[in-house]
């Protein structure tokens, strides 16, 4: 009968148009809010096709729509604590656990935490959401754009919190990685500029594993199909969680492991070294005791470490402010030459370690680029012999037969 539907990707449709030198486009009347997030551009929204042709052929006046108004919800909020189901107040003790999250929200590092079951590590890794910074308007704008492709807008124009995607292992690779006849992103996309949870990550398909090399490393995912290939941005941080072996209590100080060797090396063989040294920061999380779980006492409160987190990476948003690197994460072997200066008695110390430690190339930059984010959290302009001697910490398991 002539209506017109709403279509996905619009915002992605604007944004080219704008790009293009377009000053008015025409889009479903449903989609004008999503379309007005685009500056400088005209959006008309119509609900029929007569209502196009009326408007093009001049018989017709519709008003454009006006400009959105792009209040991202982190940049306003009073209460952090109210925001959020899970936040760092609800933790008691792990404090080691809770430092190592910190430095990963600050700098956009990849964690590990391993440990028992019930030692808390998916109620950390719930709670990072809520001491990572405010997105700024291009972030946001990166984000909905995924998010309109993907068709799970709904009636939103932006979205206005950082995303966190938590798939279960059971999750197909073409979900969790993109891709389909018509190529869409998958859940490593949706998790762009936000976090990926995998929980249970060895329970995870391989091939799902393996396939998180690329986007790790550079921040996108390419998609490859007969009629062409799609490279969506996949620029998240990766928080995963796992098991010591099968039954969960190996290395546990109270409950006996009843596993295997062969089992056990088995279960931590599923993790990769390549993916493992792709992983910033690797912490153990035991499991704490009923007298630490059942006290009252708290250490810093969650406004003063969302402030920290922030105020850290706007150090690095400010001293990569004429690149396009957001965080300490995203730098190159290159560009940590050029931010990254050591003063050459504390880099004997990180070669010395590293050759020790029989650290890869790419886990000896990284300890540089953990280093760099323990210093920024102390608002230190050079990083001095004690952050990278944490950074070192964060590199080496505890446990020996979990693989380096």
């Amino acid at each position: 009968d002539g209506r017109i539907q709403p279509v996905s990707g619009i915002l992605s449709s604007a944004v080219m148009a704008n790009d293009n030198k377009f000053t008015e486009i025409i889009v479903p009347a449903q989609n004008t809010r999503e379309a007005a997030i685009v500056n400088g551009i005209k959006v008309i929204g119509v609900k029929t096709l007569a209502e196009a042709v009326s408007y093009i052929s001049g018989k017709l006046a519709i008003q454009p729509e006006r400009s959105t108004s792009l209040n991202v919800e982190g940049n306003t909020r009073s209460s952090i604590s109210e925001s959020f189901e899970i936040d760092f107040d609800d933790i008691k003790g792990q404090e080691s656990a809770k430092r190592a999250l910190i430095i990963a929200a600050a700098g956009g590092h990849n964690i590990l935490l391993y440990g028992p079951p019930g030692s808390g590590k998916t109620l950390l890794a719930k709670a990072i959401n809520s001491i990572l910074p405010p997105m700024s308007i291009d972030e946001a704008i990166e984000i909905t754009k995924i998010v309109s492709i993907n068709g799970s807008l709904g009636s939103k124009a932006l979205v206005t919190r950082r995303p966190f995607r938590n798939p279960h292992h059971s999750t197909s690779s073409v979900a969790i990685i993109g891709g389909g006849s018509w190529p869409r992103p998958g859940e490593i996309s949706l998790a762009h500029r936000g976090v990926l949870f995998l929980d249970e990550f060895p329970e995870f398909p391989r091939t799902v594993i393996e396939a998180l090399r690329q986007p790790l490393e550079h921040g996108e995912v390419v998609v490859s199909r007969a009629a062409g290939s799609v490279r969506f941005p996949s620029r998240f941080m990766l928080v995963a969680a796992m098991n010591p072996c099968p039954c969960g209590n190996y290395g546990d100080p109270i409950k006996a492991c009843i596993c295997s060797p062969q089992a056990i090396n088995r279960y931590q063989r599923k993790i990769s070294g390549p993916i493992l040294d792709r992983i910033d920061l690797q912490i153990n999380v035991p499991r704490e005791t009923i007298r630490t779980l059942s006290s009252d006492k708290k250490t810093a409160t969650l406004g003063n470490i969302a402030k920290l987190v922030s105020d850290a990476r706007n150090t690095q948003l400010s001293r990569y402010s004429k690149t396009t690197i957001l965080t300490n994460a995203e730098l190159t072997a290159r560009s940590i030459e050029l931010y990254c200066p050591i003063d050459p008695n504390v880099k004997e110390l990180l070669v010395s370690a590293a050759q020790k430690l029989n650290l890869s190339g790419r886990g000896y930059h990284k300890t540089i680029k953990i280093a760099r984010t323990i210093a920024d959290l102390e608002n230190s302009h050079s990083i001095e012999s004690r952050h990278i001697a944490e950074a070192l910490n964060y590199r080496t398991r505890k446990d020996e037969t979990l693989i380096a």
